[in-house]
Formats: structure tokens, sequence, C-alpha cells
């Protein structure tokens, strides 16, 4: 079968909005409050900031700059950058294997999102009291056939999306998706700020006290700015592939981040104004999305609304996400089997859907069953998040100093770039900095 004509973006605007989605999901709407939450507020924030400025914005600028250097997916790329068989394209394997275990469980948490959108709608979530609200949360986690009969919608959703190709089907919906996601996200933080007590929260949030950094929090904001990211999981490098060669790289990918850190912080000036504004505890750990927020609403003027619109919120980081995640998993079929896009798209969310259906039973029939001491679901996001994408982190490291070189990846990069670009002084962040970060990282998620 012949190649189809290889698709460009069709605007920076679009490159920009799919990256920023591809990056901002539940790592900013969820992990990131709830982080915060557990680690005492500002320390952590400022310490995360510094983090994404010193690791995230190089490593996130090598893997879009690759990806334009191959223009093709990521193992197809990294092998005509080396061999087939290379040590290097194992890059390219790690990336997309990263992101078809993340999608077996983050389609279905997408499912979950859209049925607390539902319950708020249909006021399901008003008028329970807290512990009601956490039983509301674990019956439905249960339930095989509800999570399951969600994620395929969620399932069908992304398939309709990625099918129609880059410009009419991901490019469109995310420029779509991240200005209503930030336009929402501001509304929500506006309803935040305007309780009564709740700048007890804003001055919670924003205070640092560097009694509160640990190595603990250290290693949390580590994490949280590279899954956040989303570093090593081709998601960057696809998108990337589609760029022209004298495309902006370092301007955009600093815009990039900058949109996935803004959204982080936005959704902690929604939650803890809020949160401390009626009395809650700031440090609910993970049950902070589903449980508290649910509770925090039910307790709001117009809540039902509010509720409606910010499980609606980040169900559109979460859609965006996903796209990206797919992406290097559609084209890799595409590419290796030499197929069309619209059959990848169908095998690759079939076979991620029989792979990921354990981890829908992990939370009710099949609780018990667990793979070195964990369930389906939280084996898949250990796999995923603490194996392979910090493996392909330290490969996608190791290629740039070792195989590419420095000053190659400088040239490179700086093609097109207009203002910031990529200097001399990112040289110790990138052969020693980052490298020692990334085996702290996969040491850390796989031995403690």
């Amino acid at each position: 079968m012949e190649q189809p004509t290889r698709e460009t973006w069709a605007s920076r605007f679009g490159f920009i909005m799919a990256t920023a989605g591809f990056s901002i999901g539940l790592g900013n709407m969820w992990r990131f409050p709830y982080l915060v939450g557990t680690n005492g507020g500002g320390a952590f924030v400022l310490v995360y900031l510094l983090i994404c400025l010193l690791i995230g914005i190089p490593l996130f600028t090598m893997e879009i700059s690759l990806g334009r250097k191959t223009q093709s997916s990521p193992v197809v790329g990294m092998r005509s950058l080396t061999h087939k068989g290379s040590p290097w394209v194992s890059f390219g394997w790690f990336g997309v294997l990263a992101a078809f275990f993340i999608l077996t469980y983050y389609i279905q948490i997408m499912g979950w999102i859209m049925s607390y959108f539902v319950k708020m709608v249909a006021g399901q979530l008003s008028g329970l009291s807290a512990n009601e609200y956490l039983t509301v949360f674990e019956t439905f986690r249960a339930n095989p056939l509800a999570v399951g009969g969600f994620t395929l919608l969620c399932i069908f959703i992304v398939g309709l999306i990625s099918a129609k190709g880059l410009e009419k089907g991901i490019e469109r919906a995310c420029k779509i998706l991240m200005p209503a996601l930030f336009g929402m996200l501001i509304i929500l933080v506006i309803r935040s700020l305007t309780l009564p007590g709740a700048m007890k929260g804003v001055s919670w949030y924003l205070a640092v006290d560097f009694s509160k950094i640990t190595s603990k929090s250290l290693l949390d904001a580590l994490g949280q700015a590279f899954f956040s990211i989303g570093i090593a999981s081709g998601g960057a490098f696809i998108y990337g592939s589609y760029l022209s060669k004298d495309s902006n790289i370092p301007g955009d990918g600093l815009m990039v981040i900058g949109f996935d850190t803004g959204a982080a912080l936005l959704a902690g000036f929604m939650m803890f104004p809020a949160i401390f504004a009626l009395g809650m505890d700031p440090g609910q750990g993970e049950s902070l999305l589903f449980v508290t927020m649910s509770n925090l609403f039910n307790q709001l003027p117009f809540g039902g609304f509010f509720g409606s619109l910010f499980f609606l919120l980040v169900f559109f980081a979460a859609l965006s996400s996903a796209l990206g995640y797919f992406e290097p998993i559609v084209t890799t079929i595409v590419d290796l089997g030499n197929i069309s896009r619209k059959k990848a798209v169908i095998i690759g969310l079939a076979v991620i859907f029989i792979v990921g259906f354990p981890t829908i039973m992990a939370k009710g029939p099949w609780k018990d069953i667990t793979i070195g001491g964990r369930n389906f679901f939280d084996f898949a996001d250990f796999l995923s998040g603490n194996i392979l994408m910090p493996l392909g982190a330290i490969a996608l490291a190791a290629y740039t100093a070792f195989k590419w070189k420095f000053e190659n990846f400088k040239a490179e990069t700086d093609v097109g770039a207009k203002g910031f670009r990529v200097t001399n002084a990112w040289k110790p962040l990138v052969l020693f900095l980052i490298p020692i970060s990334l085996l702290i990282i996969f040491i850390r998620g796989v031995f403690f």
C-alpha cells in the first residue's frame, strides 16, 4: 500500500494548542493540587516552578526537536537516525509503550470524570454527607458495567477525533478545547476567589515556608514536572514530527510549558481558596478531585452549575491529553503495519480496551488479583509512570549527550528560532543535571 502524504500543522496556533492540550491533563487538574495540599503549599509550588524551568523546558525541547528532525513516528524515526535494532531505537519503543499502558487506565479515568459530569448535571451529587460522597465514588468504581460503559464512550470520542487525522481531527479539536478549558478555569477561579474567607486559601497557597521543603517534596515536585509535561511518552516527539523545518521550537516549546504550568497554577487558585473558605482540609490527597470537590460544590451557591462546569473542564483536559498519548500509537501502527489511519485507530483502541479491561475489573471483582503486590490498575500506572517513561527519558538524554551531541542539538533546534533559543547555558543542564535527575526519578520510582 502506498503511504499517504504526511500531514503537517495547519498553523502555529494549532500546534501550540494541541501540544499544550497533550501536556495539560489530569496531572494539572488533579495531581498538582493534591501534591500541593500534601506538601505544604507555596514551598512546593516554588520548587515545582524551578524544576520546570531547569529540567522540564530542556527535556521537552529535546523531544520536540528530535521529532522535527525525523519527520516520522518515534520507532521509525529513531531507526532512520540510527538503524533497525540500534539500542537508541529503545527511546521510540519506550515512548510508544508508555503511551499505550497509560491509556489502558487513563481512558477509564476519563470515564469516571464523564460519569461525575452526568451525575452533577442530574443533581445526583447534591445533599450528601461527606461519607456518602466517598461511598458514591467507591461504589461506582467497583461496578465494571458502569465503568466499562463510560470507558467505551470515551474510547469512541477519542477514536472519532483521531480518525479524522491531524488538521481536521486533533488540531481542530484542540483549537476549541484549550481556549474553552482556560475560559472555564478562569470562571471557576473568579468564583472561588469571591467566596468569604477565600484569601486564607490564597495566602496558604502562595506562602513559602522553606521548612516545608523536604527530600520527599523535592522528589514529588520533580516527578510532577516530569509527568505533567508528558516527557518521553511519545506525544511531544510525534507532534514535533509534524512541524516544518523552519518552525520556532524553543519559543513554541516555552509557550507550551507556560500554558501547562499556568493551568496547574490556576487549578490551585480554583481549589484552595474554596477549600479554605468552607473550612475543609487541603491535604485530602488523591480523593481531592472526586470526593472533596463534589462535597465542596454541594456547599456552594449554584454548586450544581459550577460543579458541572468543573467536571466538564477536567474532561476536556483529559481528552486533549488522551489524543496526544494516542497519536504515537496510531502513527507507529500505520508506519509498521503499512495500513490506513482509520484501521490503525480501530486496532489501537480495540487493543487498548482489551488490555485495559483488567484495570476496569481491578476496582471491583478482580481487586484481590495482584502483580507484585499491585492490582491491575496500579500495575499499569506503575509500569508506565515508574519504568517506561523514566527509561525513555534517560534514553532521550543519553542520545542527546552521547550520539546527537549538544552542539548538534543546539544547532538543529535553533533553526527557525526567534528570540528565545538554546544557548551554551543549557549544556550543564543537558549533560549533568537532567541525567542525574532522571536517574533519581527512576530509582525512586522502582525501588522506593
